[in-house]
């Protein structure tokens, strides 16, 4: 049964919603104060959640605000309010609610506004991160606010960073909510029919996930798609984990489309360098997996989340995200130790020692691909052909670090049925 918490502090208000929800079907929790709702929301993530905007303690803006700063912003939220303003509404749907209704509320649409923000929930709960449960340090409120001020340019805006660091969560805190949000997993569509994306994410955003790896019929789509943004009225964002102006001095990535890319270039850090934010991230993604009946309760010990900070994570949040599951699944305790933390993370292997020549006398791009295929060749012994392994080790997704061994020429040893290198 569906759970919706009502946090208003009129109780004719909560006693009407109560009956006519739970007539429904669904089972109704009652707050009637923010205090009420912050200490329910502590131990329990609900499915949905009414939430009246005018309080006496504490106001649901302020509340939603918490929220979502805290990484509990998990589950749809839709305000109420007898006197909300346009501007009220804009600003609680920028901080993450999912709608607004004005009291007093027709039956009707109370129900169908309840029924769309519970299937919108349903997905919610299965999402990443989001850049708000980034941490609180310096450098990510910085990130956020150099994001804030772009928010509403319609420009094209690249976003740059090491694999995994968070660039598609950089790009849908820039997303308008309750508009197209389109991600393509390749780049064929961009080759076949790049106006048909524009149009999938017409008046939302198109997230392209690495421009770096496009080749020449690609760019030359999404220079024809950069052409028709304003037509269609599109919001592009491209990441990038290669220097593009690299590429574009190596004549291998076209320099008309880099400049209209990199107008406005924002440049996500890697976990190592907010490492601060580490016990937090590993925490939020626990408490999401225990929320979501995944994995039984469980809980870091201090030890364990000292040895997770101090970690360098190749691979980021990605990683990070990774190693936290394996842990829940796996440990056989309540509490995680260290033990189990050191066992998890890649330990640097000295039996396979690197013994390659690189020649210096070649150009650039030959030399990198002679770098990075001694480097991917030596990873791969390493984890004795585990791909998956590997993938986690070089901190590239698996369907990148394969198409990477396709361009460099590693052939893989044949897969067992496991689907590892056999």
């Amino acid at each position: 049964m569906q759970q919706i918490l009502v946090v208003d502090d009129e109780i004719g208000i909560r006693e009407l919603l109560s009956e006519i929800l739970s007539d429904e079907g669904y089972q109704v929790r009652l707050a009637e104060n923010a205090s009420s709702a912050r200490a329910f929301r502590s131990g329990t993530r609900p499915d949905l959640v009414l939430l009246d905007i005018w309080m006496p303690d504490t106001d649901g803006i302020t509340l939603l605000k918490e929220w979502a700063a805290a990484g509990l912003l998990t589950m749809p939220v839709v305000m109420m309010s007898g006197h909300g303003t346009i501007d009220t509404a804009v600003e609680a749907t920028r901080i993450g609610a999912y709608d607004f209704l004005e009291k007093p509320i027709a039956l009707q649409k109370l129900l169908a506004t309840v029924g769309r923000a519970l299937k919108h929930g349903g997905e919610q709960a299965r999402s990443a991160l989001s850049l708000a449960s980034l941490g609180r340090t310096p450098l990510i409120v910085e990130l956020k606010q150099r994001l804030e001020r772009v928010m509403n340019l319609r420009t094209p805006l690249l976003l740059t960073g090491e694999p995994g660091c968070g660039l598609e969560l950089a790009a849908r805190f820039l997303h308008q909510r309750n508009t197209p949000w389109v991600a393509p997993d390749g780049a064929s569509g961009l080759a076949e029919a790049p106006l048909e994306l524009l149009n999938q994410a017409r008046d939302g955003t198109l997230f392209l996930r690495e421009v770096a790896e496009l080749n020449r019929i690609e760019q030359k789509g999404l220079l024809l798609a950069v052409s028709k943004l304003e037509r269609y009225n599109v919001r592009l964002v491209s990441g990038a984990s290669t220097d593009l102006a690299e590429l574009v001095a190596q004549g291998s990535f076209d320099s008309r489309l880099y400049s209209v890319l990199a107008s406005a270039t924002i440049r996500v850090p890697s976990l190592r360098e907010h490492r601060e934010d580490v016990p937090d991230i590993a925490n939020l993604t626990l408490l999401r997996m225990m929320e979501a009946k995944e994995t039984p309760p469980r809980q870091f010990s201090t030890a364990a989340l000292n040895a997770l900070r101090n970690y360098d994570w190749p691979g980021n949040i990605a990683q990070l995200e990774s190693v936290v599951r394996t842990l829940a699944l796996t440990c056989s305790q309540e509490q995680i130790p260290v033990e189990e933390v050191s066992r998890a993370l890649p330990q640097p292997a000295a039996s396979v020692p690197f013994t390659h020549h690189l020649a210096l006398d070649m150009p650039l791009r030959d030399a990198r691909d002679a770098f990075e295929r001694a480097y991917f060749e030596y990873h791969i012994a390493r984890e004795g052909g585990n791909i998956s392994r590997v993938a986690e080790s070089v901190g590239l997704e698996r369907t990148h670090l394969y198409r990477k061994l396709k361009q460099l020429g590693i052939r893989l040893a044949r897969k067992s049925d496991n689907g590892e290198a056999a």
